[in-house]
């Protein structure tokens, strides 16, 4: 038994090594291993930094002036204090390109090189320069922004909020040397309780949040050094209306009348997938831009019906003397977490364009855009339609539009563009701050897989982009197939379209590939093809791992679907049988024994047929085994082929996983 294990797990190729994620093998973008990502032709990126140089939650990046050196901003994540600053040195040894320069930060966001050449950081309540290279970093810090709105605030009205949400202090200069900052609203929505009476206090009064403040230095453009209860420099409320302002650019010559100031909205996070749109805003002193009472182009938030009805945003959404709609639409809920103008070297097709990075989870997101724009740096609109991409979902593409139909929009390329989930190559890529080195190379940092990722010229023709669906059509047909030869199972899934897809989920996610005419059998199987064809909501024999259950029963951190679904069970009788339905759907799904991996040692490697290493399950995960002592292999049991994160990539076919029997135990 044990010779034949030993001849067995070494008869297949090596795993690719996996950093933060990603098949790492010996391609090369420039000096960096090459990953997966599809981009535009004459591109490819670079992974300069993973987990293994102990990145947390990285934000943003600079190069220091003058040097090959950069500076990260690492918030630690979403506790408090846990933040860092640290210096990243490119040509250091893997795993070593890292070293903390200030750390005990509360939420550092934002870096910018200021008139004097030196490093400025952020944090929810200050804005400081520092010098990253001295022996002590921290000892150089000199505020000149101080007591921002942080996590513990009073509105206008004399309300306390202990959470502002948006404690993330993003900051950019302009060529006269002055700071817009933003600071944003403290809430998705400003929706307390409905109706509403009375405006958003968060957006009002001299010190609103959602909006941009402005700051002017002294003569000379510097900012002079606070010392704790001095003052700040001047401050003016350039615009309001603006949720959450984390992506922002200048163009080199504003504020020279005509040339732009663009700001990327992250707007209202409603249920459905395609709205509303995100927005691009070309930002003028004193303009509102809508937020809360105004979404898309001129829609106005139902909630604040009453408001909108008189008093100082009577008719807002229609009043272009207070309101200045979007200059273009973002694709929808596709969060943009950063933008700049291009200027380097590398890229001379790049010259001047506008870059956006879009850090969204939803299909919209994950990409890297190029927009094309005037002498002015404003991006060129064309007339309806202006399509977009859609990653993984059941519409490729959609038109930008609104209640009233499509729209005008800024198109645009994707550097790029496939940065979903593909198991065994990469995870869901997350895009944060970007910066252009001095060698003209575009610098991000992707923080849900705690990397820094370098783009660098490619010749040659791209390589083939990854598929984007998490399951492959065959393995869809397989799964379909199960369920359609056995009574109980269908009857599970007519119960669940029936009594929570149509009734509760149609117009929230999609139409769930239902159409007109169609029959019942042909409305269970669109619906049960729809969900398998998400990336991960549903993994065939374990339910609990599934976003579909997760969302369903608000046990994760994003909000429960349907809207109103904690409500359901109480007011519904049988919704809990329901969503018992769909859990008994995806357990029973595959023919077999759901089996865990024995607790014990960390991880459990699985191979194919013909012997290779398919990748290594973590110890609990649950398998379905179609066969407890496999023919041919004593001591192995053969499980259904496992559509998570855990297969490697060298096992794309045959009639299942095979996995040394003793590492399984029955499923309680």
């Amino acid at each position: 038994m044990v010779l034949m294990l030993v001849a067995f797990s070494t008869a297949g190729l090596a795993e690719p090594v996996r950093k933060s994620g990603y098949a790492v093998g010996a391609d090369r973008c420039g000096a960096f291993p090459r990953i997966q990502i599809d981009m535009k032709k004459g591109f490819c990126a670079g992974l300069v930094a993973s987990d293994e140089d102990g990145l947390e939650f990285p934000r943003s990046i600079v190069q220091i002036p003058g040097h090959e050196l950069f500076v990260v901003a690492d918030m630690g994540g979403w506790n408090r204090a846990n933040g860092r600053l640290l210096v990243l040195d490119p040509k250091a040894a893997e795993g070593k390109r890292l070293k903390e320069a200030i750390t005990n930060l509360e939420y550092p966001f934002g870096l910018a090189i200021g008139p004097d050449r030196k490093v400025y950081a952020s944090t929810a309540e200050m804005i400081f320069r520092f010098d990253p290279l001295a022996a002590d970093p921290r000892g150089t810090m000199e505020v000149i922004v101080q007591g921002l709105p942080g996590r513990r605030i009073t509105l206008p009205d004399g309300t306390k909020i202990a959470e502002s949400s948006h404690s993330l202090k993003h900051f950019i200069f302009d060529r006269l040397g002055r700071i817009f900052v933003n600071v944003g609203s403290h809430s998705d929505d400003c929706i307390t309780r409905t109706p509403i009476t009375r405006p958003c206090s968060a957006g009002e009064g001299p010190w609103p949040l959602a909006s941009i403040w402005m700051f002017t230095p002294p003569a000379g453009g510097i900012f002079p050094v606070l010392k704790p209860g001095d003052a700040n420099p001047p401050r003016e409320i350039y615009a309001r209306g603006l949720r959450n302002s984390m992506a922002l650019a200048v163009h080199p010559r504003f504020p020279d009348p005509g040339y732009a100031f663009l700001q990327g909205e992250n707007g209202r996070d409603l249920q459905d997938i395609f709205k509303p749109n995100e927005e691009i805003n070309a930002l003028e002193k004193g303009k509102h831009y809508g937020w809360p009472y105004c979404y898309d182009l001129s829609t106005a938030s139902p909630e604040f019906k009453a408001v909108l009805q008189s008093g100082p945003y009577k008719n807002l959404c229609n009043n272009a003397v207070l309101y200045k709609q979007p200059y273009s639409l973002l694709p929808p809920h596709s969060a943009p977490l950063g933008m700049l103008y291009y200027h380097g070297s590398k890229f001379p097709e790049l010259e001047g364009r506008l870059l956006i990075s879009l850090h969204g989870y939803r299909p919209t997101g994950n990409r890297l855009l190029i927009y094309d724009v005037d002498d002015h740096g404003f991006p060129k609109l064309s007339p309806p339609p202006v399509r977009y991409q859609v990653s993984c979902a059941s519409e490729p593409t959609r038109a930008f539009q609104t209640d009233d139909g499509p729209v005008k929009a800024a198109p645009y390329e994707e550097l790029i563009s496939g940065w979903h989930r593909v198991n065994g190559a990469r995870p869901r890529g997350a895009p944060v701050g970007m910066t252009v080195a001095g060698d003209g190379a575009i610098w991000l940092v992707e923080d849900k897989n705690q990397t820094i990722i370098r783009i660098d010229r490619a010749s040659g023709e791209p390589p083939s982009a990854l598929p984007c669906d998490m399951r492959s059509q065959a393995q869809i047909d397989e799964l379909v197939s199960f369920v359609k030869q056995d009574a109980q199972k269908s009857g599970y899934l007519a119960s669940v379209r029936a009594n929570l897809v149509e009734k509760h989920c149609v117009g929230c996610h999609t139409d769930f590939g239902l159409k007109a005419g169609q029959s019942d059998a042909q409305k269970d199987e669109a619906v049960l093809r729809f969900m398998l064809g998400q990336d991960g909501w549903m993994y065939p024999g374990d339910p609990d791992s599934g976003r579909l259950r997760i969302r369903l029963r608000g046990i994760g951190a994003e909000k429960q679907m349907p809207p109103g679904g904690e409500n359901l069970p109480k007011t519904e009788p049988g919704y809990l049988r329901v969503l018992n339905l769909a859990d008994y759907l995806v357990g029973k799904m595959v023919p077999g024994t759901r089996m865990r991996i024995k607790p014990g040692r960390p991880e459990r490697q699985f191979f194919s047929k013909e012997g290779k290493v398919c990748g290594e399950i973590p110890t609990t995960k649950v398998v379905v085994v179609t066969q407890k002592d496999a023919t041919g292999k004593p001591g192995f049991s053969r499980f259904y082929r496992p559509a998570d994160p855990f297969l490697n990539g060298d096992c794309s076919d045959g009639d299942g996983y095979y996995i040394q029997s003793n590492y399984l135990v029955p499923l309680l």
